[in-house]
């Protein structure tokens, strides 16, 4: 459910900046460069979510012991 609220509320502070870039463009070109880098991270969020997944992670294979032999050069 939070991650719903999550993607609703990122989608609808997209669509706040979109259309106040549309009725008051940037003044220059910096400017304008700077607001789509938030809008970009707030799309992203809005289309696919938080990134935690849902199954439980694998483990990887046990890590080697450290009495291991130095590797041979």
């Amino acid at each position: 459910m939070n991650s719903l609220i999550l993607r609703v509320v990122c989608g609808l502070l997209f669509a706040a900046l979109v259309l106040g870039m549309v009725v008051h463009p940037p003044p220059n070109l910096t400017q304008g460069l700077g607001m789509l880098l938030p809008g970009a991270f707030l799309l992203g969020i809005a289309l696919r979510g938080p990134r935690r997944s849902i199954l439980p992670k694998k483990r990887g294979p046990a890590a080697a012991s450290t009495t291991a032999e130095p590797p041979q050069r």
